[in-house]
């Protein structure tokens, strides 16, 4: 039997989810690990805005929580000794997006994390037509 709707659909979704990101994680290029962390962060910021736009706070939380956790692992993965001023600039900007994220959070308001989303956006569009 099928469900469409309340925490049984969920489940399945997140089960899909899951599967469809692990296939996309096995044999990937490095290149190709980072173009899955930005299309997981664009979507975690999107239910974060919608989740603010809705005031289901339980949602903001743990949408923000997990792109707050990509967005660290963003950063922590960069090469500041090779990637010099590129890097330190991505830094930057993954640093704005996490505040962003909590300025949207403390202020109950989707339009800081849709700046997030925005600058983030930009940033995925370039690393997808690199390779």
């Amino acid at each position: 039997m099928f469900y469409s709707q309340g925490y049984a659909g969920n489940r399945a979704a997140r089960g899909y989810a899951a599967v469809h990101s692990g296939s996309r994680i096995e044999g990937a290029t490095p290149h190709a690990l980072v173009k899955v962390l930005f299309d997981e962060l664009l979507i975690a910021l999107e239910a974060t805005g919608l989740a603010e736009r809705n005031n289901d706070r339980l949602k903001v939380s743990d949408k923000q929580a997990r792109a707050m956790s990509i967005l660290i692992a963003l950063e922590s993965s960069l090469d500041f000794d090779r990637g010099g001023d590129v890097a330190m600039g991505l830094a930057q900007i993954y640093r704005e997006a996490r505040r962003l994220l909590l300025v949207s959070a403390k202020e109950r308001d989707p339009q800081p994390v849709e700046q997030a989303r925005d600058m983030i956006a930009e940033i995925a569009d370039a690393w997808g037509q690199i390779g």
